[in-house]
């Protein structure tokens, strides 16, 4: 018995039913399961194979092997590719979430109807009577405390105390909401001309700043991509500014990352001066507030929107259009790709597009996030995905040199777990690399990563093919790796980092100084987002670090989509070892004033859905 055809009659009523699968007894008493897991519409028939995943090569008969290529072509005018902007990564091309396949819609609309969300946000948050002063400066820092009150939690309680601290600010490097932005300095750059004399009273070790950098104990972090990005001006009454700065840290002899030097702008100058601990308060405190401002950006749509998002769409629309629902990778991918197109049309739709709630309280609304996507997709290499590569080229790889950088420690031992999984499958189904380079599936949706998804930008690197089992396998991880656990350690920990406002302003409503000595209290107050800023940026914080109502977390797989008893043993010893990595993080964390539990397994949903 090799198919299953259903049919659903159409009546007078819309009614859409979803099949999770079908099981044929035989006239041998035995039992065959056809997974579906899909919706039946109208009167489309659907075509169901058994269960047991198979590469192109076992389909021996005529009916297995026209099954397999209708099903690609049928998929391949449903899911076709689409431009949304001029040099970002290509999308599914449909304008509004009615339009998708019904197979990659929400099952309801509601929870993801980010207007509804954000105001639904702020009125839990009480923060409602606020927006009525939209425009309003606060009057104080205390003021700020006012709307954040309502909604304290343990770390973003500890950072509204601590933030003005040094030690809070390089410690975010690490640890915050945006720890990729750290890599060790082997040479100050020239546009960055800090001397030793402006940092010598900070240095711990008895040595220059020369021999600092040589030892390994100086970092950087540069914010070139910011430059000339232009700032939301979709509001008249509220002029917004960006800078594009760049912040020397040191590693100090107890392997605290400190800030030693902060200059606001790329091209050194009289205008553009480099600010110091030593600095008046007020001075080195603003030049931190912009620092963090310009992070904030680059989290929220280089890191978080364009590197899961956007990457995750492009995996899953080649997904649907190269393989096949037989093809054991589409079975072991699918569940990280669930909501994800859905989630990003939403976000096309309400969210990121021209007057969408971006441009409500983020100083790169109204186009500089779109020219920021255009900018960064220069590096969004795929070596630049592969997690240890990327802690690597940053020169951050070691324990040794950098303790306490949870992100790089639970980080890797999540890729590993992960990669080992999906080693174990992959071996399950090729025996050998020949087999991987004659599955012309494979080698399609590879292609087609890169060739559409990616526009064959020269500087993306991504494979066009795949040689070995050891290649497919990483490229797989990062695939799940990428939706899943980068997504939840970027994604989750917003409302924690960023609802303190002076730690994550969205927006500054003054340009940067261009000199020392004239910023006092009432100038960094009056820079910082206004009243109804604020409350727009706390809803959205608050909104995108909520876990969904029934969700899925890395490992879990209740659809089964396999039922081979080898790939059944396999999930099970990922469970096991993830399981593991989730009880050694909850014992590092305990007693910890500020637990790092983003990497944590049981937090990690298993796709990109928020």
């Amino acid at each position: 018995m090799e198919l299953v055809k259903v049919e659903k009659n159409k009546y007078w009523v819309h009614d859409d039913w979803y099949c999770k699968y079908i099981t044929v007894k035989t006239p041998s008493g035995d039992y065959v399961e056809f997974p579906c897991f899909r919706w039946l519409v109208d009167d489309k028939e659907v075509v169901l194979r058994d269960g047991r995943a198979r590469l192109p090569k076992d389909d021996k008969t005529r009916l297995e092997k026209q099954h397999r290529r209708k099903e690609l072509e049928s998929r391949r005018k449903t899911y076709r590719w689409t431009e949304w902007q001029p040099g970002f990564p290509m999308s599914i091309d449909a304008n509004t979430h009615k339009e998708l396949p019904r197979d990659i819609q929400f099952d309801s609309e509601k929870g993801v109807d980010f207007i509804l969300n954000y105001s639904k946000a702020i009125e839990n948050l009480c923060v409602n009577q606020f927006m009525h002063m939209f425009q309003s400066s606060w009057n104080d820092f205390a003021d700020f405390e006012r709307i954040f009150v309502r909604i304290k939690n343990t770390i973003s309680e500890y950072v509204m105390q601590h933030w003005k601290e040094d030690f809070m600010f390089g410690y975010q490097y690490l640890n915050g909401c945006n720890p990729v932005m750290i890599q060790k300095c082997t040479k100050l750059p020239e546009k960055f001309p800090v001397t030793h004399n402006m940092v010598a009273d900070c240095l711990e070790r008895e040595m220059t700043l020369e021999e600092e950098i040589k030892a390994g104990n100086i970092y950087l972090a540069d914010y070139e991509l910011m430059e000339d990005i232009s700032p939301n001006s979709t509001d008249p009454c509220t002029l917004q500014y960006l800078a594009a700065p760049i912040c020397l840290l040191y590693n100090n002899s107890q392997s605290k990352i400190l800030p030693l030097a902060i200059q606001l702008g790329q091209t050194p100058g009289k205008d553009n001066p480099i600010f110091l601990p030593s600095d008046g308060q007020y001075d080195w405190m603003l030049a931190k507030i912009w620092v963090r401002s310009s992070d904030f950006h680059i989290h929220q749509t280089v890191t978080h929107l364009l590197r899961t998002h956007l990457v995750s769409e492009v995996f899953g629309v080649a997904m649907f259009r190269q393989l096949p629902a037989v093809h054991p990778a589409y079975k072991l991918l699918l569940p990280h790709i669930r909501f994800t197109i859905a989630i990003n049309t939403k976000a096309r739709e309400q969210l990121i597009c021209e007057f969408g709630i971006f441009d409500k309280a983020n100083g790169t609304g109204g186009g500089g996030h779109v020219e920021m996507i255009q900018k960064a997709m220069r590096s969004l290499t795929f070596r630049s995905l592969c997690f240890p590569d990327a802690i690597k080229a940053r020169g951050v790889d070691s324990p040794e040199d950098l303790p306490y950088y949870y992100y790089r420690d639970d980080g890797n031992r999540v890729w590993d777990a992960t990669k080992s999984f999906v080693w174990d499958v992959v071996c399950i189904y090729y025996d050998s690399d020949n087999t991987v380079q004659k599955d012309e599936e494979i080698q399609a949706f590879v292609k087609d990563v890169c060739s559409f998804g990616m526009q064959d930008l020269d500087c993306c690197e991504f494979p066009k093919s795949l040689k070995t089992r050891e290649d497919l396998t990483e490229y797989l991880t990062v695939i799940i790796f990428t939706a899943s656990a980068h997504h939840a350690a970027v994604n989750f920990g917003q409302y924690d980092w960023c609802s303190w406002i002076p730690n994550a302003p969205p927006t500054m409503r003054k340009p940067p100084p261009t000199q020392k000595g004239v910023v006092d209290v009432k100038f960094i107050i009056e820079s910082l987002p206004d009243r109804g800023r604020s409350c727009w940026h706390l809803g959205a914080v608050w909104a995108l670090s909520q876990f969904q109502e029934n969700e899925l977390f890395l490992g879990m797989y209740p659809d089964e989509h396999f039922i081979e008893k080898p790939v059944k043993e396999a999930m099970e010893s990922f469970r096991q070892r993830l399981a593991e990595v989730s009880s050694a993080i909850k014992i590092r964390n305990e007693g910890k004033k500020l637990p790092y539990y983003y990497f944590s397994p049981d937090r990690i949903p298993n796709s990109v859905a928020v």
